[in-house]
């Protein structure tokens, strides 16, 4: 409100509601990107205990790209190891199954973790308002009240078509109650068992005491805002899916137990009892998922009862279960309770100028720790597409793909965790004739097809503007007709995709250890991929020391240089690798070949400010401190022809082919970025 008392009116690119996880993840993309982006949050301070806390593989290769993985790492706890019971003995009680690595070897360089979420948003945090230069900030105590979208100027990319009314909250009415006056700090206010949100009634309170509120024209809007989203209420779109009765308490305490695998992954199912979780955390907390088969939702609201559902009334359940082990406590850190439920969003966006993220679009047990990677990821497929449309880089249309990719991981999802929730939460299998108790191989089965996808590394995008498929190659869903830059059959597609059989199209670009050809420094390649909003082209070079393979490498780099094609046109005045980086793998013997010899320019560009580009070229070959990296070999890739590979700005693998497919490799990137004249 300004001096006058009127309403304030502003503009800004991008509106994010909500600043959790996958808020924060895509006001990280703006401030890499420069781009003008505001967040917003109704509570008074974001998270210090509880929540969601298991990181896996993948969203640490995230964290990587954008640069705190460091600080991460440092205060994680890793998980080696998993166990379950197998089915107890004749007495009911629990006993001992196999372990088995947490994070099969091989996958990633980084493994399942545990951290509590307001750490994670603590390294958002700095890290936003560090690229940013601190013009990004979460604006806390605000929320919207009202949300219109002008049609007729959806797709103006130099309107405003957004209007987001917003709100500003007292402290009282932006801090969460907490249950019953609970001695412990508790996430019932996000719980789906006790009501709806109260978003109608923290409005009329401050509507009651003449609250200040902003009109804001916003040309995008992102609702990360939880399972209960006003964003997605106020759109009209659903939640389609299904709950089931068990309830499940959770509980972040240290423990004193004498159960040998509390610093496990642990999953014991009791006879009588109900079922228990054991995920160990940083500072020797110990979070617990206990099933609490006493608790009833009533059957005319279909909620619970709150007066049954307390610290104690969980630990009681947790002690049951663990007979004959003993369990207590002195220090809860946070504690919740909630109902298995499995629901995905009708739709992810509207007129591809309001997007809905996360919780808002799709919710799940708990139990499988996807909560909060799978939000990240969502706005990590989101951010860098938004940014570069809204600095005029990419082509509107690359925005409808991502509902497209994300609802199928979506789907995919909940249908593990629909699968999953129903074996955890049933009673253990009392004999071979006993036809509905759960079969620990039926369940330890479940676990393992889900594995690739617990850890982030099994997601697979279908052909679009942004991944080189053929259409019919839609087992992964072929992003609902959207228009494709590349069109390509199956049988080349195959052809291509030979070239690099260990970078599927579509999938996340896994990394190997390559050597810097100017300083023989070891590197990671998935390092070099950072979150800048670049693309990238991996030129597997080959054999550079062979005459007719360094001519296919340099006609190559002269096409790609020509002043009428793709990368000179996209990049205007600006530096040559501004928006496509070119990284160069080659297989040749480091110290046979220079780099300023026997490289093209453009692999390692010259400026005046900089110097030559003298980290963009590697080699595959023994380093005398770590030994052969294989990359070549890993990668699927021949050693004399290579290959080249587009790598999405979100490390996603987009296209494959010969040196020799430069006509391909240009439509690619007319069919998804704006060229000049």
């Amino acid at each position: 409100m300004d001096i006058d008392g009127h309403d304030s009116e502003s503009s800004v690119d991008v509106l994010i509601i909500g600043a959790g996880p996958a808020g924060l993840m895509a006001a990280a993309w703006m401030a890499h990107c420069g781009v003008h982006a505001r967040i917003i949050d109704k509570r008074n301070a974001k998270v210090f205990c509880g929540q969601a806390d298991g990181l896996n593989p993948r969203s640490q290769e995230i964290f990587e790209s954008f640069g705190f993985v460091d600080r991460f790492r440092k205060e994680a706890y890793y998980l080696n190891e998993v166990w379950a019971t197998s089915s107890p003995d004749e007495n009911g009680v629990i006993r001992r199954g196999e372990r088995t690595p947490d994070t099969p070897p091989g996958l990633s360089r980084f493994m399942h973790a545990t951290l509590h979420q307001g750490r994670i948003e603590r390294f958002f945090l700095d890290n936003i308002k560090k690229y940013s230069k601190d013009t990004i900030q979460v604006e806390r105590g605000v929320m919207p009240e009202s949300l219109a979208i002008e049609e007729t100027k959806v797709h103006d990319q130099t309107a405003y078509p957004v209007t987001v009314k917003l709100r500003r909250l007292n402290e009282e009415e932006s801090t969460p109650k907490q249950h019953g006056g609970a001695q412990f700090a508790d996430g019932l206010f996000r719980s789906n068992l006790f009501g709806e949100a109260d978003e109608d009634a923290l409005l009329q309170r401050s509507y009651e005491r003449a609250g200040e509120s902003e009109t804001v024209h916003a040309k995008y809007v992102i609702g990360c805002d939880g399972a209960r989203s006003w964003t997605r209420n106020v759109l009209g779109f659903e939640l389609q899916g299904e709950s089931i009765d068990a309830i499940w308490g959770v509980m972040d305490i240290v423990p004193f137990t004498d159960f040998p695998g509390i610093r496990e992954r642990s999953m014991i199912q009791s006879a009588e009892y109900g079922s228990l979780m054991v995920i160990p955390r940083e500072n020797n907390l110990v979070r617990l998922y206990i099933q609490l088969i006493e608790v009833k939702l009533d059957a005319t609201t279909g909620r619970a009862d709150k007066s049954k559902i307390t610290p104690e009334s969980i630990f009681d359940a947790a002690k049951k279960i663990l007979q004959p082990y003993k369990i207590e406590y002195d220090v809860c850190d946070w504690w919740t309770a909630y109902q298995i439920g499995q629901r995905v969003g009708t739709h992810f966006q509207a007129h591809d100028r309001v997007f809905l993220a996360g919780d808002a679009v799709h919710t799940h047990s708990p139990k499988a720790g996807q909560g909060m990677n799978v939000s990240m990821q969502d706005c990590y497929n989101l951010g860098w597409k938004l940014a570069l449309v809204i600095k005029g880089i990419a082509q509107p249309s690359i925005l409808s793909t991502y509902e497209a990719e994300r609802r199928r991981v979506a789907q995919e999802l909940i249908a593990i965790d629909h699968r999953l929730s129903r074996q955890i939460s049933g009673k253990p299998v009392k004999d071979s004739a006993d036809p509905t108790g759960i079969n620990p191989d039926d369940f330890k089965k479940s676990m393992i097809e889900g594995h690739l996808f617990f850890q982030g590394l099994s997601i697979n995008y279908g052909p679009s503007s942004l991944i080189a498929k053929p259409s019919e190659a839609d087992e992964h869903g072929n992003g609902g007709g959207i228009a494709q830059s590349t069109k390509i059959n199956a049988e080349t597609f195959a052809k291509r995709q030979a070239l690099a059989t260990g970078l599927p199209v579509g999938m996340r670009f896994n990394s190997c250890k390559v050597l810097d050809q100017s300083d023989g420094r070891i590197w990671h390649l998935q390092e070099k991929l950072k979150s800048d909003g670049r693309f990238r082209i991996v030129l597997f070079a080959g054999n550079i020391l062979d005459p007719a393979q360094k001519q296919r490498v340099e006609h190559l780099c002269t096409q790609l240089d020509a002043p009428s094609n793709f990368l000179r046109r996209i990049t205007g005045t600006g530096s040559i690798d501004s928006i496509v980086e070119i990284l160069t793998i080659h297989s040749a013997k480091r110290h046979s070949v220079e780099l300023l010899r026997d490289f093209p320019d453009i692999l390692h560009p010259f400026s005046r400010q900089t110097g030559w580009g003298y980290h963009q070229v590697y080699c595959d070959d023994v380093s005398v401190y770590e030994g052969f990296g294989d990359a070549y070999v890993s990668y699927g890739v021949d050693k004399d022809r290579g290959c080249v590979v587009v790598v999405r700005p979100d490390q996603i693998v987009a296209w494959v082919g010969e040196l020799d497919d430069f006509d391909d490799l240009q439509s690619y990137f007319q069919g998804c970025l704006l060229l000049s004249d």
